[in-house]
């Protein structure tokens, strides 16, 4: 490749497009296999990460240029060349140049033309002055559509789960989508018991007393998260670990109390059972960590491979083989439509449409149920999505514990990007009676 880190990108867009990829996985696997590393290998994230998130609004510029159908790798061509000219500090001669440059090479001499001219015409212009034109007449959430690039679906969504939280305000909707936007710092967490955050670069975490934040450089290379003695998680995520472990338990009447079994009943990819897992041996506990998928089961294995209280297990968490009341503490991080992370997974805001919800409400409603079955009298059960979708929150609460009358919500927490620096985590406590 004459210019490896726009092609890299290039075939990142088209896997992320094609094939349903994730772009999390894909990117890094193609800047070891080209050793791409350092400031290109940063570019090439920015490029990526940058065109996905920002995809809306350049699709309505080029839609204003061109209007006859685009083949979609021409398209995914025309984006890339859109953020470098429109979004970056790239001079705009080497923006078309190199971006016409890979079309060649990938897609052939035939658009090659076509391409060119459209760019040259896009950098003709600023991008907010862009902005101007594509949205003329349009009503206010379509122009935050197509200025902030999410789908008037998710900004409504936002906008009902801001209200439920008392802000939502115009401004307040637009900093969290303009926060979305905002490429998310490399987080870093010190497992208690295996690493000291003093043992990680990095500034302290403004929420979690294990996070460190990584201002440059691979994760990969530190020592202890090489060992598994630390990791990266983003502090919403430290936070719901951190609240399972410090909420506290009742004993049973009559009966000796116990804080010595913990569940995560869906542990994939691991981040939160290993940090889980250092909390429970630091109180003598042990922690099952189970996932339904084999090659997920993998992944927890691998990043709880430190610690020694931990049992992997591989069930459907609705019917696993445990007896009920047999545990202390459990979690439910359910499958979600991850709306929490679109800053951290760009690729999912065009994936998820609203009709996910209904397979995966019934579903986190099933597992909820199963947990508080699983927990003893006198435990607790964290429910935690990385969504704050009011249906995959408050609402599936209120469908599960409004029948029950042997469960207390304690309370519930819910952390957002423009507000905390985090994912939009959602969490609550309840407690069985």
């Amino acid at each position: 490749m004459s210019d490896p880190v726009r092609t890299i990108a290039f075939l990142v867009l088209r896997a992320a497009r094609e094939q349903d990829a994730y772009v999390n996985l894909t990117l890094p696997g193609m800047l070891t296999e080209h050793r791409v590393t350092g400031r290109d290998a940063a570019l090439a994230t920015e490029l990526v990460h940058g065109t996905i998130r920002r995809q809306a609004t350049y699709d309505a510029i080029i839609d204003r240029l061109v209007s006859r159908p685009l083949d979609p790798p021409v398209r995914d061509a025309l984006r890339l060349g859109a953020h470098q000219l429109l979004s970056m500090r790239v001079p705009a001669h080497a923006a078309v140049s190199e971006t016409v440059d890979v079309v060649r090479r990938e897609l052939g001499h035939k658009p090659v033309g076509f391409v060119n001219a459209v760019l040259r015409r896009i950098g003709a212009k600023r991008l907010e002055v862009w902005l101007e034109e594509v949205t003329e007449g349009l009503d206010a959430d379509d122009v935050r559509a197509v200025r902030t690039s999410h789908p008037r679906w998710i900004i409504e969504a936002f906008r009902d789960a801001l209200t439920e939280g008392g802000a939502a305000d115009d401004d307040t909707l637009d900093a969290l989508l303009e926060a979305d936007n905002a490429a998310p710092q490399v987080t870093l967490v010190a497992r208690p018991g295996l690493c000291e955050p003093d043992e990680l670069p990095g500034m302290p975490g403004e929420h979690s007393p294990y996070a460190k934040i990584l201002d440059a450089g691979d994760p990969g290379s530190i020592p202890a998260v090489r060992d598994g003695r630390a990791g990266v998680q983003d502090e919403g995520s430290q936070l719901v670990a951190i609240l399972l472990a410090e909420a506290g338990l009742e004993h049973r009447p009559g009966a000796p109390g116990s804080d010595a079994r913990w569940l995560d009943l869906c542990a994939g990819p691991g981040g939160k059972a290993a940090l889980i897992g250092a909390l429970a041996a630091q109180q003598g506990a042990n922690l099952v960590a189970n996932e339904v998928q084999h090659h997920r089961a993998e992944l927890v294995r691998g990043g709880v491979r430190a610690l020694d209280n931990v049992e992997v297990t591989v069930f459907d968490g609705r019917h696993g083989p445990w007896r009920p009341g047999s545990f202390d503490r459990v979690l439910v991080d359910a499958p979600c439509t991850g709306l929490g992370a679109l800053r951290r997974r760009p690729e999912a805001r065009w994936r998820r449409q609203p009709d996910d919800l209904d397979v995966l409400v019934g579903l986190q409603r099933e597992l909820l149920a199963r947990a508080l079955e699983l927990t003893r009298p006198g435990g607790v059960t964290v429910y935690a999505t990385c969504s704050p979708h009011r249906s995959e929150t408050t609402g599936v609460l209120q469908a599960v514990t409004g029948r029950r009358d042997d469960v207390a919500v304690e309370s519930t927490r819910q952390w957002w990007p423009h507000v905390h620096g985090t994912d939009a985590m959602f969490a609550a406590v309840l407690r069985r009676l």
